[in-house]
Order: structure tokens, then sequence, then C-alpha cells
């Protein structure tokens, strides 16, 4: 099953999409996630990308369909994938599209989730930057104060989870997100999920919007 990912920040894409890659036994891929690996290993798309980050510039649409296209080609995505992050413009929707050909996004799922909820969870929020597990101090604490229960280092915040930079990313994702809504439920494969309660609540509605049919 191919997947897009779509919500604000905080609205828990990254939690539920690493538990679907488990349960389908698909990759996630991250745009993030991609950037920093190709800048690391100092591809061509890499350095490409690594110069508009330098400048302070969002990485070119071309530059980022040309490392999800190759990473598209890895035999783990053959039969499936999870997209979190990606893409970010109509135009990537547009140039995903014609990089799958003949196969097709099967779901596009929207996670709804209100403002003052995405603030509230951000502030709590804290990850690990080794592994990349995500903890909530109020809903998912870790069992050590400020360490990953899952490689143990230790944990950090994020300073653009901050309340002030949080408002100011979400108008950007309003604004970025409200074609790509409009798109996928051109496309047919929007299904719109309340993230608003606890994460198996969502999970579960997430798991009903991918069975039903489109």
């Amino acid at each position: 099953m191919r997947i897009v990912l779509l919500g604000p920040p905080g609205s828990g894409k990254g939690t539920h999409g690493k538990h679907l890659a488990e349960v389908l036994s698909v990759p996630v891929m991250a745009t993030g996630d991609i950037l920093r690996q190709a800048i690391a290993d100092g591809s061509a798309l890499g350095k490409s990308a690594q110069e508009s980050v330098k400048a302070g510039q969002l990485v070119p649409d071309e530059t980022v369909l040309g490392l999800i296209e190759t990473r598209l080609r890895l035999t783990d995505a053959q039969h499936g994938f999870i997209l979190d992050g990606f893409p970010r413009t109509l135009a990537q929707a547009q140039g995903l599209k014609l990089l799958l050909g003949d196969r097709r996004i099967d779901r596009a799922l929207n996670l709804v989730v209100s403002a003052e909820v995405v603030i509230t969870r951000l502030k709590d929020r804290w990850l690990c930057g080794t592994c990349d597990a995500i903890y909530n101090t109020v809903s998912l604490p870790p069992k050590v104060v400020g360490k990953c229960e899952q490689c143990g280092s230790d944990l950090r915040q994020r300073i653009d989870d901050q309340p002030d930079t949080v408002r100011k990313r979400l108008e950007v994702y309003a604004r970025e997100s409200a074609p790509l809504v409009t798109y996928y439920e051109r496309e047919g494969v929007l299904r719109n999920v309340d993230a608003t309660g606890p994460a198996v609540e969502v999970y579960a509605a997430i798991q009903r919007a991918i069975a039903k049919a489109a």
C-alpha cells in the first residue's frame, strides 16, 4: 500500500507513520531523513540540497523529487511505502504522480487537529537525537526523565517547538497544505482523520480510513 501522510507539525505523522510501517511491512520515507542522509553521503542531489539549506532557502522541488525518485528505486519500496513530509507542494504531488507511473497513491491521510492542541503537544514533546524516538512528558513520558528508552541517549526539545514559533509554522503549513488536500480529494484518495484524541484512538481511526473503500 502506498500512503501519503498529511498533517501539521504535532499531528502525529511520525508516530503513526512508524506504527503503520511495521504493520504493513513497508518503509517510511521521511523527507527530512532522506535529505540529511543525502547530504551526509555527499551525493550530487545532497550537495544541491545542502546549498539551499546553507542559504536558508527551501530545497527546490526538483531536488526533493530527485531524492524521492532515488529512494523509490530501492527494493523495499517496490510493494508500498509511507511518505511523511512529502509532498509539501502541489508541484511535488504532481511530480510524484509522474514518478509512480502505473502505480498510484492508495491513500492520502489528512491528520486534522486544532492549532491549540498542536501547541500543547509540541511544548511537551521531547526527541531522541540518536534513534528519533518521540516522547511527551504528559501523554508518553520516558521511564527515566530525559533519557530515551530505546537507546539510552539524552532527549532534547526542538527550538521551533516553542508556542510562538509553532503558530508561525502552522500558518505556513495551512498555506502549503490547502492545495494538497484539494488535489488528493480530486484524486479520490483523501481521508480526513480526527487526530485530536489519544494516540490509540487516532491509530484506530487511521486503520478505518485505510480500510474504507476508495
